[in-house]
């Protein structure tokens, strides 16, 4: 298993031949902290969250 993940001067390069793709999703509160969902199937996998400098304005705010 080959995995790469290289963030230099904000420019992100992430290789891995065992990727099954990507997911675009809100950051929304729980309680004092926050959580992101992602489908079961996800359980016990491997993930990396991406948070970029885009702020999306919520129903609640």
């Amino acid at each position: 298993m080959s995995r790469k993940v290289v963030l230099r001067d904000s420019v992100l390069t992430l290789t891995n031949n065992r990727i099954e793709g990507f997911l675009d999703r809100v950051v929304t509160r729980l309680g004092t902290s926050a959580k992101v969902d992602v489908p079961k199937r996800f359980l016990n996998r491997r993930v990396y969250v991406i948070v970029t400098k885009d702020v999306v304005k919520s129903d609640a705010d």
